[in-house]
């Protein structure tokens, strides 16, 4: 006679064994899956649908209700968090959410097939992680407590294992033993009598010991026999034991396409030196040499206005020198950037400069000019017949068959770069302020009708209104490019995300600005295609963010930083590169084009910007920032609709008051300093000051002071305006520096409700109608 399912207590026992057999399995991913979120939301998923389960087998006897019951809280959840809009909560499932999920899957199992080993941490492959771990969890759920054979959970539990052992990435020791304990548990727990009080807790006592001294033995002997003649003389075939393949940057850029192949491999090592130096070491080597010019890109911060400072002379290291370009693009249809190789190339002199400003083409590195930095590099895992070289004027010297693309700028071979090639530049560094730029006029490179075409997309016109609007107070090229790339950068406007949602237009760049969610790919391409509207000539640069230093003084650069970025043309300069990725994915902005560096003057915040932290940086390699308030806010509204969607198949009265709750709180509620000033923004509104998402949290200081003057015959001053001074100083710090001040909740509510009440009692006593006179 079969056994029924399991009842009464032992369910518990039975529940909670699951569950921990089904997380120790899952540590066995975490050789092939870079980062933790997947592991954590993996964790939490399972134990949510294991109360699921838990549930239903407590309110009802057939057998097969609590796996389908499980199964579709599973699907419940899964499609809330991977189907729901961008930006926009969804506490029900409906056929475009559900559309969505399938999408998300489908680009999950892209990021399966593009990606090296470790896989990146990114929504889609962390959907297949989860719909994994859910399967293995009713799995060994059904195999204990339904059809109670827990032998057969082990079936399931291999599963998680064989992706590791077959690729050649173990997890190591630690999860082969939880692993293994947590399945002799539930072997333990399925053989244990139903019934049998006498010597119950002799015999839990002798399966748990038992248990620890099998798994205990195991470890310990595995060694020593593996040393002896005749054990582990059959090996398992090999499939793979490190990477797939070598890195390759794509040069058709597809906006429709999510971020997925992120190398962790290491494609690039190299040391910048000074060549002044009486030893040629780094002039970078001391952390204090490193932290003196946290925030200095290529040359000196512009000193305040009618204050001229001392020339500094920047220390020479990575940062200095910038990123390392491989190729640009020109060539946009609205979805695709497309490239054709220039045949003709050139010999180059390695003494001379390669630069796109025919004017220091050919000539020799001047110290006069700027500053020098000898860059020494050696090629890894890279296969690339462009180089990566820095986007200042270089010398090049490399061996082999190379020749100089002078209108893209770019070193060509007639093979790709292989492991062990080493090639040197001498970068001369211009000292480009932004004032240098600011009196620039727009400039006609070579073939300008190719930088300024357009593709003749549906919204066209749409990008070129909006571009004229986010630009409407701007004066001259550069000012223009500035608020673009400003605009663009701000967390509150855009989101980083890998993930690409739906297109819903043919056209890219349109659908980007409407979600306002994307990665470096279509942060560039945006700003490349409204500079375009406004005339400016643009391009797009492909290559690979500065590395990260090594306590030898060498700079390392992986997969993971591969980056793409807009180049602007200027007349007298050359292309120009901006960086409209927001900071937590590419870090500051060159000098010249950094609001925060570059304001000087009357009414501009004088505190230093703290030091940017070197991390991994984005794109075809971006991977999570320690801290991305915008991240945190994604995660937060992604999982409050599952886990109140959730509540309400479970508890359909207790999750209405529990939603209620939560929107009240949420009101209430402003965390940071953007949260803070979308709610002044909201109050504001009530009394009928507004002002557009174009305008600066500087400017908007000036505007309410103007609207409020304009009404009242006076500005807004005393706390009120020195709220508002400091609020708007807050946004600005975190938008754009490195790392952001901390002010408690209490505080900016605080500076929300001095401003809303100064702002109002000022125009009420100004409406209000004087007493009549007695005469």
């Amino acid at each position: 006679m079969t056994p029924g399912p399991e009842r009464g207590g032992r369910v518990v026992v039975g529940s909670a064994l699951a569950v921990l057999a089904t997380w120790s399995g899952l540590l066995a991913l975490t050789g092939l899956v870079a980062g933790r979120r997947w592991l954590l939301v993996s964790l939490v998923a399972v134990l949510v649908v294991a109360g699921a389960t838990g549930l239903a087998r407590a309110a009802t006897r057939t057998w097969w209700v609590p796996t389908a019951v499980g199964a579709f809280v599973a699907l419940v959840g899964l499609v809330l968090r991977y189907g729901a809009p961008p930006g926009r909560p969804q506490f029900l499932p409906d056929l475009d959410a559900v559309a969505r999920a399938w999408t998300t899957a489908r680009q999950g199992v892209q990021v399966v097939n593009d990606s090296y080993v470790p896989m990146p941490d990114v929504r889609p492959g962390e959907m297949l992680v989860v719909i994994g771990a859910l399967a293995v969890y009713l799995l060994v759920d059904a195999a204990v407590l339904t059809l109670r054979v827990p032998a057969v959970s082990g079936v399931a539990l291999l599963a998680l294992w064989i992706p590791a052992i077959v690729l050649g990435f173990p997890a190591g020791a630690a999860p082969m033993f939880w692993t293994a304990c947590a399945y002799l548990a539930l072997l333990a727990y399925g053989a244990a009598p139903l019934h049998a009080h006498a010597g119950r807790v002799r015999r839990i006592c002798t399966a748990t010991v038992t248990t620890v001294v099998l798994a205990c033995g195991s470890l310990l002997a595995g060694p020593p026999l593996m040393d002896l003649p005749g054990w582990a003389s059959v090996a398992l075939p090999t499939f793979g034991d490190g990477p797939v393949g070598p890195l390759e940057l794509s040069d058709d850029l597809d906006l429709r396409e999510s971020l997925g192949a992120r190398s962790g491999q290491v494609v690039l090592t190299y040391r910048v030196s000074d060549p002044s130096a009486p030893d040629g070491t780094a002039g970078a080597d001391s952390v204090v040499a490193e932290a003196a010019v946290a925030t200095v890109d290529p040359s000196a911060t512009p000193a305040p206005t009618g204050e001229p400072t001392e020339p500094t002379t920047p220390a020479i290291d990575a940062r200095l020198v910038g990123p390392l370009r491989a190729f640009t693009l020109t060539t946009f249809d609205g979805r695709l950037w497309e490239r054709t190789d220039n045949d003709q190339l050139d010999p180059w002199d390695p003494a001379a400069l390669l630069a796109s400003d025919p004017r220091v083409l050919g000539t020799a590195p001047d110290p006069a000019v700027g500053s020098l930095a000898q860059v020494d590099v050696e090629v890894g895992a890279l296969r690339e017949r462009r180089l990566p070289v820095s986007t200042f004027p270089r010398t090049v010297a490399v061996g082999g068959d190379w020749g100089y693309d002078p209108l893209r700028d770019e070193v060509v071979g007639e093979r790709a770069t292989s492991d062990g090639l080493t090639y040197s530049m001498l970068v001369q560094v211009p000292t480009l302020t932004a004032q240098d730029l600011r009196g620039a006029r727009v400039g006609r490179p070579a073939d300008a009708d190719l930088y300024t075409a357009l593709p003749g997309t549906e919204h066209r016109e749409d990008i070129a209104a909006l571009a004229a609007q986010v630009t409407e107070d701007s004066v001259g090229p550069y000012d223009q490019a500035l608020d673009l790339q400003t605009w663009l950068r701000s967390a509150a406007n855009f989101t980083y995300d890998t993930r690409v949602p739906p297109a819903r237009t043919s056209d890219a760049v349109w659908d980007f600005l409407e979600d306002r969610r994307g990665y470096c790919v279509q942060f560039a391409t945006a700003m490349a295609m409204m500079a375009r509207t406004l005339d400016i000539p643009s391009r797009v640069g492909v290559g690979f963010l500065p590395g990260q230093r090594t306590d030898d003084g060498e700079y390392v650069v992986t997969g993971r930083l591969a980056h793409a970025w807009p180049e602007l043309y200027f007349d007298g300069l050359g292309w120009v590169r901006f960086e409209p990725t927001p900071a937590s994915q590419s870090g500051p902005p060159p000098v010249w084009a950094d609001p925060f560096s570059a304001a000087s003057g009357a009414g501009s915040f004088t505190e230093e910007v703290p030091q940017q932290q070197q991390g991994t940086a984005p794109t075809a390699a971006a991977t999570a920032p320690a801290t991305v308030p915008s991240g945190v806010d994604e995660e937060t509204t992604s999982w409050v609709p599952v886990g109140v969607s959730v509540a309400l198949v479970l508890l359909v009265a207790g999750a209405a008051s529990v939603a209620a709750l939560l929107v009240r709180r949420r009101r209430r509620w402003v965390p940071t300093p953007e949260h803070a000033w979308w709610a002044l923004r909201r109050e504001l509104a009530r009394l009928d000051v507004r002002w557009s998402d174009a305008t600066s949290p500087r400017g908007v200081v000036r505007q309410v002071d103007q609207v409020v003057a304009a009404r009242t015959g006076r500005g807004l001053a005393g706390p009120p305006r020195d709220a508002l001074e400091r609020l708007a100083r807050a946004v600005e710090r975190a938008r754009y520096a490195p790392t952001a001040e901390v002010h408690t909740p209490e505080e900016l509510d605080a500076w929300v409700r001095q401003v809303r009440d100064g702002v109002r009692d000022a125009l009420t006593q100004a409406a209000a109608p004087e007493p009549a006179r007695i005469r």
